[in-house]
């Protein structure tokens, strides 16, 4: 996985270079550090509340790009730390960040607050994005700065133990959208915010964001039944992770892979250790502190070196217990609870677009309100900007109470 471990901060680099390329071009972004002891902040406390989305403790939120703190003038940011549930039933604690634009909203009824689910990060702790912020630089910053300045409050989460204790269990279905349920909860309970449980609500996510606001729509009819949901904008949903192995392995994104067996296996309480070899035994150990910035340190391996019987993960997530672990990450079964916009690229090159299609007409198939855009921009990095232009319009109509047009008729 790593042949020069020393080139390691110089992969982060290149590999943050390249991201500011695409989506930042005038912004310089900082390397990742190594993963260092957990901030005080993240710690559970030895009992948690009884309530989901109660917030446990908040503390100013701080950007590192933004060193003599002028966003203060125009937002009141937080981190937070609250009460979810993971796939399991067990309670625990997630962290995230809570951002309200300090000027007065302006558009029909109470502001707005979207649950934002951030796209990958990475699984070490300090990967959550409610550190990168102040630590490094969150790219998923540039597209919250077109929402917050149309007023929206945003509740973005962490997810299961990113930040938090514990592996992150990446692309966990249900860990994942009820962390984003919860972190709505959270904002709407924090008296600074401004919001209440009367507030109306969206969900918004690209790539594993996508899966994490697609599962809180198709949660939020019962985990969160209480909530106001007006829509969701889903971008490259990996609705479907069967399809993932054939589209990343060898590639570039080879890592997400190991992203996902090593999340899931968490949540799951497998033992991969059966499944690898003496060199797959110590990628896996090191990729537990990996961020999306460590990319290039596994890019274009190939899985089947990895496993003790030279199987690809296309091939072991077609046996047990594995098979099952994948078929419960299916998102597509429940019927969302409002409209919903999915948006996918013909030339993504990791979230094959058939997987998108597929989830927009299985949606619709159960009656659900559904508008799928499809883009031909180049790359699963470059859909991002299509799915940002379009999910700016989606929540300004579900907000000012226009009707949803859906295109099922044409699926």
């Amino acid at each position: 996985m790593r042949s020069h471990l020393s080139a390691r901060p110089r992969a982060r680099t290149l590999l943050a270079a390249a991201v500011a390329a695409v989506v930042v071009p005038f912004t310089t972004v900082p390397t990742a550090s190594a993963e260092e002891p957990r901030p005080a902040f993240y710690e559970a406390p030895a009992t948690l509340p009884s309530t989901n989305g109660a917030v446990i403790r908040t503390e100013k939120l701080s950007f590192l790009l933004d060193p003599a703190d002028l966003a203060a003038t125009q937002y009141d940011a937080h981190r937070v730390l609250y009460r979810s549930t993971n796939r399991t039933g067990k309670a625990i604690a997630v962290s995230g960040s809570v951002i309200v634009p300090k000027a007065k909203w302006r558009g029909p009824g109470s502001r707005p607050v979207l649950g934002y689910a951030p796209g990958t990060q990475g699984v070490g702790d300090s990967c959550a994005p409610s550190r990168v912020f102040s630590e490094l630089f969150e790219y998923e910053s540039i597209f919250m700065a077109g929402l917050l300045k149309r007023g929206y409050a945003i509740a973005m989460t962490d997810y299961e133990g990113l930040g938090t204790a514990g592996m992150h269990t990446y692309m966990d279905r249900l860990s994942q959208g009820r962390a984003l349920i919860d972190g709505v909860r959270a904002a709407q309970r924090m008296p600074s915010t401004g919001l209440s449980p009367a507030s109306p609500v969206g969900f918004v996510g690209y790539s594993q964001g996508g899966a994490g606001a697609a599962s809180a729509a198709e949660l939020a009819g019962s985990y969160g039944k209480e909530l106001k949901v007006k829509g969701t904008a889903a971008g490259a949903t990996p609705a479907d992770l069967r399809a993932l192995p054939g589209a990343i392995d060898g590639s570039l994104y080879a890592l997400f892979g190991w992203f996902a067996i090593a999340g899931l296996t968490a949540s799951y309480d497998i033992d991969m250790t059966p499944q690898l070899n003496a060199k797959g035994l110590q990628m896996y150990e090191q990729i537990k502190d990996d961020c999306v910035f460590d990319l290039f340190g596994a890019a274009f391996t190939k899985s089947g070196d990895y496993t003790a019987d030279g199987a690809d993960l296309a091939e072991l997530i077609t046996r047990e217990p594995f098979r099952s672990m994948i078929a419960d990450q299916r998102i597509g079964t429940i019927r969302p609870n409002a409209p919903v916009l999915v948006s996918h690229s013909l030339l993504d090159d990791v979230v094959p677009h058939r997987v998108g299609k597929q989830l927009a007409k299985d949606w619709c198939a159960k009656g659900a309100s559904v508008r799928f855009s499809t883009n031909a921009t180049p790359l699963h990095v470059g859909g991002m900007l299509n799915h940002a232009a379009e999910m700016y319009a989606f929540f300004e109509a579900r907000f000012g109470g226009v009707p949803a047009v859906s295109s099922c008729w044409r699926l």
